[in-house]
């Protein structure tokens, strides 16, 4: 079946494709233009035990593989991802609503996992340290689980599963992937190159299905490892429910991100990285600067220059060759939710003072679209404040110092990632050691780290011990077996030698 088939959408099992048409169907939606493009199926247990099954028949057999083979399929892999790159980018922003820079953008942050895991032999060295004691040897080596699984979201339907299959199937894990049911085209087509670069089959499979899909996976005695990422309440039942039935479990949660405005920051500079923080992918990214905080009154002057920025940004459909500045929304619900949270702060008392609620396009009158919204005289007790709003909608505040804003920054229960906008080195100092997140931007709007490093929230961000990329991606799709070994010389000790 073709990715983007109005008909349903197919599951990989055992290396083969197939449709389950007696299934329930979940839409999927063009966001530009509100029109349906494809149905989702919605599997359950029977489907996933399935897959999983599927999965572990196929394990002994990959654990054994050499990290050099596997290593190989990685790199027939990249060059078909590279091969294919814009037809999938313009996939995603056809289901997904990005922009055609920012789905290129989705892409390429999940294809630099790619390049990560295609050093899988250095990744997976072990370590040796002769003699511990005399004539003894101490050994660590890295061993796989067995049967992973990702469950990923809407908001980034390549960078996101991506972050997760490549490293878990170069440290010889098998995997299951679960796709959100509002994006699933864009899984489906990297499920089609990955099977094309060579993957034996039952090594990858790829379900569809809801909640009772996800249940299903929590809870399988099969799954060893659960990888996810999505809003904060459901990534505490991930881990809660997954963790109970003894998988190991890594899963983001969502997040409120600030942004300080030092008296000493550039203006255009930190507009232009505020913008893109605030409104790139229409704020629906878990990283997204949702509140700025602004310090003293030089630090106000951005404000104007922001919404001057905001006013100008256009909006549009992201499905056609003319690109705006910034696409719709995932789904109408989100769009009146989002709006909703706006209407709320305004009733309590905040400022709108650049207003995206009204935004149409001509040529789209069905699309989900909201505009860059900027609000002031925010207060802790809000839900714009509390909540994430996933949504293009910038908060602003003002203080009278460093220490306020980080107060302000410490104040709420998430730790994703936090930015200071200064040429005080100092400031920057003081505000990198003290602000309570895990990932911080220097004059940098969206601190995201390369896949080198690991995407490190903190506190109610994220749930488990080990993050997703860089080096904790390996240890977490991996475990430790040390052997420690002695040798005797040739008769010593052997009583029947005598």
């Amino acid at each position: 079946m073709t990715a983007g088939s109005t008909d349903g959408c197919p599951f990989f099992i055992g290396g083969e494709w197939s449709s389950i048409g007696t299934l329930p169907t979940s839409p999927v939606f063009n966001p530009s233009t509100g029109e349906v493009i494809a149905g989702t199926p919605l599997g359950g247990a029977a489907e996933v035990d399935a897959a999983v099954r599927a999965a572990d028949e196929a394990f002994p057999a990959w654990a054994e593989t050499p990290p050099s083979e596997r290593a190989r399929v990685m790199f027939k892999y990249r060059t078909l991802l590279e091969r294919d790159f814009d037809a999938i980018a313009r996939l995603i922003s056809l289901e997904h609503g990005k922009t055609l820079a920012e789905s290129r953008g989705d892409l390429f942050r999940g294809f630099e996992v790619v390049e990560m895991a295609c050093g899988a032999p250095t990744l997976l060295t072990g370590e040796l340290l002769p003699n511990i004691a005399r004539g003894v040897d101490g050994e660590l080596a890295r061993h796989p689980l067995g049967v992973c699984v990702g469950i990923t979201p809407f908001n980034f339907p390549a960078m996101i599963p991506l972050w997760m299959f490549p490293l878990a199937l170069v440290c010889g894990n098998t995997f299951v992937l679960k796709p959100s049911e509002r994006v699933p085209l864009t899984a489906i087509r990297l499920a089609e190159v990955l099977a094309e670069a060579g993957v034996p089959k039952g090594v990858f499979n790829l379900v569809h299905g809801d909640k009772s899909a996800v249940d299903a996976l929590l809870k399988h005695p099969l799954v060893k490892a659960v990888s996810f990422v999505g809003s904060t309440p459901v990534a505490k039942y991930i881990h809660q429910t997954a963790s109970a039935h003894g998988k190991r479990v890594q899963a983001n949660g969502g997040a409120k991100n600030y942004a300080v405005v030092m008296p000493d920051a550039s203006v255009e500079k930190t507009v232009e990285a505020v913008m893109n923080a605030a409104f790139g992918c229409a704020g629906e990214r878990c990283m997204a600067g949702s509140s700025v905080i602004t310090v003293g009154d030089r630090g106000r002057a951005v404000i104007p220059e922001l919404v001057k920025a905001a006013r100008s940004f256009t909006v549009g459909r992201t499905d056609i060759d003319e690109q705006p500045a910034m696409g719709p929304v995932i789904s109408a619900a989100h769009r009146d939710r989002v709006c909703g949270l706006v209407d709320e702060g305004e009733r309590e008392g905040a400022k709108v003072i650049a207003d995206g609620r009204d935004v149409t396009v001509a040529d789209a009158p069905g699309g989900f679209y909201f505009g860059a919204t900027i609000i002031e005289d925010v207060h802790a007790d809000m839900k714009l404040v509390q909540e994430e709003v996933f949504g293009p909608v910038l908060n602003v505040f003002h203080v009278d110092g460093l220490e306020s804003a980080i107060a302000q920054a410490n104040a709420g229960c998430y730790g994703n990632g936090a930015a200071i906008f200064t040429r005080s080195g100092g400031a920057a100092r003081e505000f990198k050691q003290r602000v309570r997140a895990g990932m911080i931007g220097i004059n940098v709007g969206v601190p995201a780290p390369m896949a080198m490093f690991p995407f490190s929230g903190w506190n109610e961000s994220f749930f488990g011990d080990l993050h997703m990329q860089g080096r904790a991606g390996v240890l977490f799709y991996t475990q430790p077996k040390v052997t420690t070994s002695r040798w005797f010389a040739e008769g010593e000790g052997d009583i029947w030698h005598k």
